[in-house]
């Protein structure tokens, strides 16, 4: 019977099936709007979060701010017998280090971890930012109730890691409240240098940055449509792998664009009444957000946010002007909006953090030859490995094939020229790895 269903699974696998857990449809239910809304309710009441507001106060200010986010994920902590390790990360930023810091700071961040019973030091992280401001960045003691940008994207965290913690993992989850966001990335800045000095192997972040509006300032209204952004190549590429891309390809094949596309399969296999947009930018326009200092230093990082975004209720001093409302306050949030982009998250945090690690190295082969051919380093824990390709105009892996545990394959058939491939490992339950695209040749 045991040899049955190895078999059986493997023809699931060959036919290019997405394999389902239940576990994950289990998290989407276990995701509450209630609980959503009441921590953006509270974040908004803080009256500004502004990063160089307040830090004394217990009701208003950024200060106060943190200091609540650290008790709930203390109280999700103690509700699982001491499951997240619980802690804050921050750096002194000197007045002048650029015109938004008008004097000396400390820019904390808070940490929550549920450490991996395999991979302790192997992270996949959520964040959300903690901070808020109005049309003057420089203004930090008006209210800025900052409900969607970003209350949302942090109390998205906070019920993340209440419904996470009820599962054990093989690698870390972090969750995380970024601050400094407004004033210059500077949490970011400070949480990535942090990993990098600690050693932390980081698989990649989720940045979730406005998360709960659905009325676009161009009359779009839909609570379906989302946005995963998610820059093509590492900023810190060699030049010698900059100019293998012109004969080998790979330039929309970063660590975070396969992050990306990662996201955008699993959605629509768990949840396909939602409608991914893989956009192919490290942010919006000239924008940024806190993905980004982690893409800096080489680590792979993406945004989630909502597809239609309403500049009125951004950045905005609350007021009414010519018959228009501006100003981000609360009523303009949809919560079950942000419970289903919450949810996205957490079946992706899930999915990777039960997942084996992905190969280190994939080779590829079958240059003028009628067959495809791979070589890759195996993996601790994998019970197989995954093929992928697509046509090289495709956005997103559309084929696939299961080849057990082996570290060598060729597709019979397939030319190499004629597509992009890469390779997957597969966990015994099922959960894959994020796709690495070929990094070395062989004839």
């Amino acid at each position: 019977m045991k040899h049955l269903l190895v078999v059986l699974l493997f023809v699931f696998y060959l036919g290019g099936n997405a394999q389902t857990d239940q576990r994950l449809y289990d998290i989407i239910e276990a995701v509450s709007a209630e609980r959503i809304a009441k921590d953006i309710e509270t974040l908004a009441n803080f009256g500004t979060r502004h990063t160089l507001s307040d830090t004394l106060s217990q009701t208003r200010g950024i200060g106060a701010a943190r200091r609540w986010i650290k008790a709930d994920f203390e109280r999700t902590s103690a509700a699982c017998n001491g499951c997240l390790e619980v802690s804050y990360q921050k750096n002194l930023v000197p007045k002048g280090d650029n015109d938004r810091i008008t004097k000396d700071v400390w820019v904390v961040n808070v940490l929550a971890v549920k450490r991996g019973t395999k991979y302790p030091n192997r992270y996949i992280i959520m964040s959300g930012d903690i901070d808020s401001r109005v049309s003057d960045p420089n203004n930090f003691t008006s209210d800025s109730p900052g409900a969607n940008d970003n209350a949302s994207g942090m109390a998205g965290t906070l019920e993340a890691a209440r419904v996470l913690s009820k599962y054990d993992f093989e690698n870390s989850i972090l969750f995380v409240g970024l601050s400094g966001e407004e004033q210059g990335l500077y949490g970011g800045k400070g949480l990535a240098a942090h990993a990098m000095e600690q050693g932390w192997d980081i698989i990649g972040i989720f940045n979730n940055d406005m998360i709960g509006n659905i009325t676009g300032v161009d009359g779009v209204v839909s609570n379906t449509d989302f946005r995963i952004f998610s820059e093509p190549v590492p900023p810190t590429e060699t030049e010698r792998e900059r100019k293998a891309r012109r004969f080998y390809g790979g330039e929309v094949d970063g660590i975070s664009r396969q992050l990306a596309r990662y996201i955008y399969r699993n959605v629509r296999t768990y949840m396909p009444e939602m409608n991914p947009m893989l956009v192919y930018r490290l942010d919006r326009f000239g924008r940024g957000g806190h993905h980004r200092p982690f893409n800096d230093v080489g680590f792979a990082g993406i945004r989630i946010m909502e597809a239609h975004e309403n500049y009125t209720q951004q950045h905005q001093d609350i007021r009414t002007e010519n018959g228009i409302e501006y100003g981000d306050v609360l009523r303009h949030v949809n919560f079950e909006y942000a419970k289903k982009l919450t949810a996205v998250n957490a079946i992706n945090l899930a999915s990777i953090a039960w997942a084996p690690p992905a190969p280190t190295e994939v080779k590829i082969g079958g240059i003028v030859q009628p067959s495809a051919k791979f070589q890759w380093s195996p993996v601790e824990g994998a019970v197989g490995y995954k093929i992928y390709w697509r046509d090289t105009t495709s956005p997103t892996w559309d084929y696939s094939r299961y080849v057990g545990d082996a570290t060598e394959y060729t597709l019979d058939g397939i030319v190499i020229d004629n597509y992009f491939f890469g390779v997957s490992s597969v966990g015994k339950d099922g959960f894959e790895s994020p796709v690495v695209f070929p990094n070395g040749i062989f004839r």
